[in-house]
């Protein structure tokens, strides 16, 4: 008599899941790099951004492709090319030519194509895995994309010639942000890296590559999706849960998908704004009022180690609000979501001491965590499981857009002031006006059979 395979245990899929997106979630240290490499290639805030903005829109593409193609190929082969890619990305930014449009080309579309196809897998995979659990194990997939930047941050602050590298930075910054205040002519050349700072950079960016494609890849080929029929007690079986799918084709047509859309893209907008530029934006709320230029220095350590520690509310955040989401509901989870942040936005500008910052920064990273938590089992709960892939990857398209919009601001606004403080109110506004968003979205009805 045949035997059965044996069902794989869905907690050893979650976890090879969470490492996967530890690694693609490095992407989100990249605001530890926006001044080294402004003062290195003498490049704006705007372009420095809009590299980070550019793999934020293309990893959105990226989640539509590999949603796509997951649903018919599975998880495994989707995830082990994303997270190459991504891996190849950085290196290829790190050995070419040191123009932005190269940079634009590998790390923000090539990378960024790989990171939202190594990032949508592993969500789709795992909420199908637990239909008992889906905020808790989505926002547990998702806390470790966030978890990336917070280890990340760490490893960083353990190298001492990118520790240096990025004090000589700090100095050209506040020198370049000086000359803006006061409409003179900045010496770019009078404050220049070095060239151990510059190769200290790549080397960084050229080692990360290659563990990015071999740890991420490895642990990418135990994703599976469960078998046919799989269910846990007392939830319906995966053939009944699926009558009520909606297809990619269907979804289009319903309001409710442009609503979720829009929840997303309104608080990717504030929170990737942070994000983008989180180190240099708590240097200079830390700086304020302080004039000895040896220590205005120092603070660019102090905010290397200030973003490395709260960026793991980015991680908890995902995790926190998805479990709560079982418990309250996702629209009041996006309710309370944007309230907190319209509170810390409009407070923000005015917080200069080190507890405060981190306090303020805590927050709005585990909001912003928060609704990439909740959202796939808002999408599962109106849309059904059997398209999951595809259906999240056109939400996720607003992570995409966001992630070019919220840094475009912050590094225009910084150019023209010389300060990311004028971009912080009108976030306020942005977010207090979303509030009616999840009042307004209702479940849709369980989609017709397609035959």
């Amino acid at each position: 008599m045949a035997v059965a395979p044996a069902t794989p245990n869905r907690w050893a899929i979650a976890w090879s899941g969470v490492i996967v997106m530890i690694l693609a979630g490095t992407v989100y240290a990249w605001s530890n790099f926006t001044q080294p490499l402004i003062a290195s290639f003498g490049w704006s805030s705007t372009q420095a951004s809009l590299v980070f903005g550019i793999a934020i829109f293309a990893l959105g593409i990226g989640a539509v492709i590999g949603g796509r193609w997951q649903d018919q190929v599975g998880p495994r082969t989707v995830t082990i090319t994303g997270i190459v890619l991504w891996g190849i990305g950085n290196l290829l930014a790190a050995v070419g030519p040191h123009e932005i449009w190269w940079w634009d080309v590998t790390y923000g579309v090539i990378g960024g194509l790989g990171n939202g196809m190594a990032y949508i897998t592993p969500v789709a995979t795992v909420t199908k895995w637990f239909p008992d659990k889906r905020g808790l194990a989505s926002g547990m997939v998702v806390m470790g994309f966030g978890f990336g930047a917070f280890i990340y941050g760490f490893v960083l602050k353990a190298i001492p010639g990118f520790v240096t590298a990025s004090k000589d930075a700090g100095a050209y910054a506040d020198a370049k942000s000086a000359a803006v205040v006061a409409g003179t002519p900045f010496d770019a050349v009078a404050h220049a890296m070095t060239a151990a700072d510059i190769s200290t950079i790549m080397t960084v960016f050229l080692a990360s590559g290659i563990v990015y494609a071999i740890i991420g890849g490895l642990a990418a080929m135990l994703l599976q999706n469960p078998p046919e029929g799989y269910t846990v007690g007392g939830v319906a079986n995966a053939a009944a849960s699926h009558e009520g799918s909606y297809t990619p084709a269907q979804v289009l047509r319903t309001p409710q998908l442009y609503l979720l859309w829009l929840m997303l893209f309104l608080n990717v907008v504030a929170g990737i704004l942070i994000v983008s530029n989180a180190v240099p934006i708590i240097r200079e709320l830390i700086s304020k009022g302080v004039t000895d230029p040896d220590a205005i220095k120092a603070l660019t350590g102090t905010a290397i180690s200030a973003y490395a520690f709260v960026a793991v509310f980015n991680a908890l955040g995902r995790f926190f609000w998805g479990a709560v989401s079982d418990r309250i509901g996702r629209n009041m989870v996006l309710v309370c979501i944007y309230a907190c942040q319209v509170v810390i936005f409009f407070l923000l500008p005015g917080f200069h001491s080190v507890p405060l910052v981190l306090f303020a920064f805590a927050i709005i990273l585990a909001c912003y965590g928060g609704g990439f938590g909740t959202m796939p089992s808002f999408n599962a709960d109106y849309f059904g499981t059997k398209f999951l892939g595809q259906n999240y990857g056109y939400i996720i398209t607003a992570w995409g857009l966001g992630g070019l919009v919220g840094p475009y601001i912050a590094g225009a606004v910084k150019d023209r002031t010389g300060s990311f403080s004028g971009a912080l109110m009108p976030m306020a506004v942005m977010l207090l006006c979303a509030i009616v968003l999840p009042f307004i979205t209702k479940k849709p009805a369980p989609a017709p059979a397609t035959g």
